[in-house]
């Protein structure tokens, strides 16, 4: 059977409302569309307003607090955001998972990843491209087809009327000209769609996430720079993609409203508390729930998207690691499973340990 058919079969069965959650997946597993997400059309502050779902399940429904705690605990390596790789021979590195958001309780290391960050020689992030935004944009220039629909066809082309109306009524009311966007391929506009309105302001701003302040400030410190992929790289990973596929994520997610600001400020929370393991059951729990289909859609999604290029980053990631003295941060959600990074590398013969 043709990969791509496979592909779109394997989506077919995954519910409409878990298409949202595997967007925003999409969306924080991504430097690239962070980097270069759509900003406001103004830039004037704006309150974040999401509340804590875990908090609202407590109270409310209790007994699916319990199943979500569960299923997290049988995550392997999903607890965590500093690990400590060692290989004899070699001076040991570090691996951080970052959250590719400007909000301020996750732009900043820990106490221990500091440390580890001061120690290191090499700094290694997704992609280096982001950190210069000239870079960036003559790196996708490169393939205007990843970013723009160069035929005939628009975003628009891929929907129904009603769907198109619901689409242009929400980017009018986030500031975004239909018009102007008409023409993107929908993982360019994801994030102007799923971020919260105060993750935009700040992007407005030029805040930026910690990836890059890491790059920065490794610059600053005299530090080499390293990359584990390129934008042309996850461009082509996030096209691999059934077009529907990504069009029923941006309509699905819109259709979410409000819960939206809700699901990331439960991740931030997650975040904070190093329970990566949470993220993914967190949906399943707090969204309607699908059907049989689910559980092999999000299984291509994860293979396409996630494990794919988990296994590039292993990869890409010996070389820094077998002349030491690395630190290697990536976004959180590549390091927990059976195919995160953490265990790709033990594979690889590394000791990779938890360090709280």
């Amino acid at each position: 059977m043709n990969r791509s058919i496979a592909t779109a079969e394997h989506f077919a069965g995954l519910s409409l409302k878990l298409i949202a959650a595997v967007n925003i997946l999409f969306l924080l597993t991504f430097l690239l569309v962070t980097a270069l997400a759509m900003t406001r059309a103004d830039a004037q502050e704006t309150a974040c307003t999401g509340q804590d779902l875990l908090e609202m399940l407590a109270k409310e429904d209790p007994a699916a607090l319990d199943r979500l705690k569960a299923e997290a605990q049988r995550t392997p390596n999903g607890q965590g955001l500093l690990w400590k790789v060692e290989k004899e021979g070699t001076a040991p590195s570090f691996l951080f998972g970052t959250m590719h958001l400007t909000d301020p309780r996750v732009i900043e290391l820990t106490p221990a990843a500091d440390a580890a960050f001061e120690g290191a020689s090499t700094i290694v992030i997704e992609t280096t491209e982001v950190v210069d935004p000239a870079v960036a944009m003559t790196a996708m220039m490169e393939r205007p087809d990843l970013m723009m629909f160069t035929d005939d066809k628009t975003i628009f082309s891929f929907m129904s009327d009603d769907e198109e109306t619901d689409v242009r009524t929400a980017l009018e009311k986030r500031g975004i000209p239909p018009v102007s966007i008409q023409k993107m391929k929908p993982w360019m506009l994801a994030s102007a769609i799923a971020l919260p309105a105060c993750e935009m302001a700040r992007k407005a701003t030029g805040a930026p996430f910690l990836d890059i302040k890491l790059a920065r400030r490794a610059e600053e410190e005299g530090k080499t720079l390293g990359g584990l992929e390129t934008l042309v790289g996850q461009l082509d990973a996030m096209a691999s993609l059934p077009m529907e596929f990504h069009v029923r994520g941006l309509i699905e997610t819109l259709k979410l409203g409000p819960r939206m600001d809700d699901i990331f400020e439960t991740m931030i929370l997650l975040y904070e508390q190093e329970r990566i393991d949470m993220i993914w059951p967190l949906f399943k729990v707090v969204l309607p729930a699908g059907d049989d289909g689910d559980a092999t859609g999000y299984a291509a999604f994860e293979e396409a998207m996630i494990t794919t290029r988990n296994r590039t980053m292993a990869d890409n990631t010996v070389a820094f690691l077998d002349e030491g003295n690395a630190f290697i941060a990536v976004g959180a959600l590549h390091l927990p499973g059976e195919k995160g990074l953490v265990a790709l590398l033990r594979e690889r013969g590394y000791r990779v340990t938890r360090i709280p």
